[in-house]
């Protein structure tokens, strides 16, 4: 018997909860998925399917071995892969962290022509703003923005920049004074993300004119979305990616204030970047996302 088949067509036909959807799927007689997946059950000794006329059910064995066959059979597709990735074009599956914002608004609306461009490509992707770790495993390539993860293990690749705009809507600058000067901002509600447990003073620059604020306010977040919801409803300043305002500041949702200076929450950086493992060195996947996004982010 062969065990990587039959544990192939066991996992076809837990997916497909049949034998001849799971045949139909993968091209073959029915008689061979279910000669194979009894021959599998005979040599463990264990029932692995509850057999009725109408569909299969998994054993509390059979659960448990699906668990550690998905785990083998990936990883020897993995092993398949990572060697026809180092081809002319990419292989496999590409595990990616991104962050939640950035990668639903600037990534997710571009993979379709990404994706019709490598065929041969799976993306599997996790949308987090923690600074997961890569040395784990659990992924091939990590999109950071500001400050790379410092760590010698790990390369860093930039893949673009982006500015921090300062903005609030009309609504709440027509109830507030006039913002002419970043000082002023100590007298307004800003609203600021929350980096840890650690508060951030906002820095401001222009030209050899460099203030650090800490500025107070109703509302701090490890969310950029809910703040920029936030602004968008009346409830102060906020300090946020020109990527995810850009939109609103062009249809008169929000405005852009002190546009001449350079904002930050205090010494963080604008660089957006790609982490990855040394060893992924060479990769045509990790090379081709890179790619793609280096694209979609130049100036």
């Amino acid at each position: 018997m062969d065990k990587l088949m039959a544990m192939r067509m066991f996992i076809a036909t837990v997916d497909a909860r049949g034998f001849s959807a799971a045949a139909r799927r993968l091209g073959v007689a029915t008689s061979s998925v279910t000669r194979l997946v009894d021959a599998l059950e005979a040599q463990l000794g264990a029932t692995l399917l509850n057999r009725s006329t109408r569909q299969v059910s998994l054993t509390e064995a059979g659960a448990r071995y699906l668990a550690r066959a998905r785990e083998i059979f990936d990883a020897v597709q993995e092993a398949d892969a990572s060697v026809a990735d180092r081809g002319d074009e990419p292989v496999g599956v590409l595990r990616l962290c991104l962050p939640v914002e950035f990668g639903r608004r600037v990534i997710a609306p571009h993979l379709g022509p990404f994706l019709a461009k490598h065929p041969a490509l799976e993306l599997d992707i996790d949308m987090s703003d923690r600074l997961d770790d890569l040395l784990d495993g659990r992924y091939d390539l990590s999109i950071r923005l500001g400050d790379p993860a410092a760590n010698d293990e790990l390369v860093c690749r930039q893949l673009g920049r982006f500015q921090r705009w300062l903005v609030a809507s009309p609504e709440y600058l027509a109830a507030h004074d006039t913002l002419l000067h970043p000082e002023q901002l100590l007298q307004h509600a800003c609203l600021r993300f929350r980096y840890g447990q650690k508060a951030r003073p906002w820095r401001l620059q222009r030209a050899d004119q460099l203030l650090e604020l800490d500025v107070s306010g109703p509302l701090r977040s490890a969310n950029a979305d809910l703040l920029r919801e936030a602004a968008l409803a009346g409830c102060g300043i906020a300090l946020l990616a020109d990527w995810l305002v850009h939109e609103d500041v062009a249809a008169g949702r929000l405005r852009r204030l002190l546009g001449d200076w350079q904002a930050s929450p205090g010494s963080a950086n604008d660089s957006i970047n790609a982490l990855y493992l040394p060893n992924h060195r060479g990769s045509r996947r990790v090379s081709a996302f890179i790619g793609f996004c280096q694209g979609l982010l130049r100036p």
